[in-house]
């Protein structure tokens, strides 16, 4: 039944009077907003139900009991299944069983696309070597590698077409400007030709990318932007199987701050159907991560600060200043994360970091590592503005703290393991 509430037009399904939803909505409604009219007769009130319901809806409050009693049912099981015959619901069990098949078939077909992801990750390591060595300043590109069309020439050739105009118009004029433009270009070029000679490679390239992601850039502090510029190369180690998974490797130069050559996160990948709910299976999963052990320099350690705290004796009540080393917030800390536990349930907040920990490994691996120019220049996250964000889930009020969205990570309890050294 669709009808006019002031300037909007609401609709709304039309309750079976006869109904138990019906009859609670009638009695939710006070008696002061009951229709005060006699009925002419009692067979005209039960011949007409359309007109008594009609009426009933006119009743804002009236209304307002219904839509809350129909809102209340959302998500109850209607009993519809459990009211079918035996026989039919014989015929449902075959078709979910049907469904286990298919949904094996399925993970059966992810583990084939790991394996194929595994295979081609050794015909594009070539390519991404090259691409360190051009970062790292070990090779110069030659003039057929680097022959490709940039936003900055397309602007140079309209300049230099808005100057030959210019020209046309104003010779003389211009040509005043130009013989000054000249010299100072000559000094900017001359400038720019020493700095370009001691240039080397792309500084800050890894440093840049991170900057540019919203997702890691939230994780990146002051204290860690010297340290991410000595970062070379990161590398993605496929393993098939026992267990499925990767491996994200951090390559770094010798630094003032870690003894470290490269340090790694390990993520382990399940590809089955959980056997107590197969129906729940959308492909494979992250279920664990392990970090590595960082072996900071004397004073460098960016992941922990001292902090000073006053304690009052409770007899005496004199105070003392006691110094105490406490965690702090760092990119450094996602090689930390936190162990699930084995036997026990998971705690939400331990949860919530795991599936933020997740989300960022995979990120790194499916977008970061194999398109990370175009996430240095900016065109890989034109590409993502693309896709909208899909809606805020119910409950969750503006400048609410959202833990899922948190990419911060706390060091574990147990002792991080080793990392590997080339």
């Amino acid at each position: 039944m669709t009808f006019l509430d002031g300037t909007r037009r609401i609709q709304v399904k039309m309750a079976d009077p006869d109904s138990k939803v019906y009859d609670d909505a009638i009695d939710a409604g006070s008696e002061e907003n009951q229709t005060s009219e006699e009925p002419s007769s009692q067979g005209d009130v039960s011949g007409e139900p359309a007109a008594l319901a009609s009426q009933l809806m006119r009743d804002p409050q009236m209304l307002a009991a219904l839509q809350d009693k129909l809102g209340s049912m959302v998500g109850h099981n209607s009993g519809y299944i459990q009211s079918l015959p035996k026989s039919v619901k014989r015929r449902i069990k075959a078709l979910k069983k049907l469904q286990f098949e298919a949904t094996k078939i399925e993970a059966e077909f992810y583990r084939e696309v790991h394996r194929l992801e595994c295979q081609y990750a050794a015909k594009y390591l070539p390519l991404f070597e090259k691409r360190t060595t051009v970062v790292t300043g070990g090779y110069e590109p030659n003039d057929d590698e680097a022959d490709w069309p940039s936003d900055d020439e397309k602007e140079d050739e309209l300049a230099n077409e808005k100057t030959d105009l210019a020209l046309e118009d104003a010779k003389d004029e211009v040509e005043k400007k130009a013989n000054i433009e000249e010299k100072k270009e000559e000094n900017a070029d001359s400038e720019a030709k020493e700095k370009d000679e001691n240039t080397k490679g792309i500084p800050g390239f890894w440093l840049t990318i991170f900057k540019n992601v919203d997702m890691l850039s939230d994780m990146i502090q002051p204290a860690d932007e010297p340290i991410l510029n000595h970062l070379q190369d990161i590398k993605v180690e496929f393993k098939e199987k026992d267990p499925m998974g990767f491996t994200l490797q951090f390559i770094f130069e010798p630094n003032d701050y870690f003894e470290n050559k490269q340090i790694t996160k390990e993520y382990v990948m399940r590809s089955e159907p959980e056997e107590g709910d197969p129906f729940s299976f959308e492909g494979p999963e992250i279920i664990k991560c392990i970090g590595c052990k960082i072996d900071w320099k004397k004073g460098k350690n960016v992941t922990v600060k001292t902090v000073k705290k006053k304690q009052k004796h409770k007899a005496s009540g004199t105070t003392r200043t006691i110094q105490k080393t406490v965690q702090n917030d760092s990119f450094f800390n996602f090689f930390s994360p936190p162990t699930p536990p084995e036997d026990e349930e998971m705690d939400e907040d331990t949860e919530a970091l795991l599936a933020a920990d997740f989300e960022i490994g995979h990120f790194i691996r499916e977008r970061i590592v194999p398109r990370a120019v175009l996430y240095f220049t900016g065109e890989a996250l034109e590409n993502d503005d693309d896709y909208d964000e899909g809606d805020e889930e119910d409950g969750a009020e503006e400048g609410e703290y959202d833990e899922d969205a948190d990419p911060d990570y706390s060091p574990g309890k147990e002792k991080p393991a080793e990392c590997k050294q080339q």
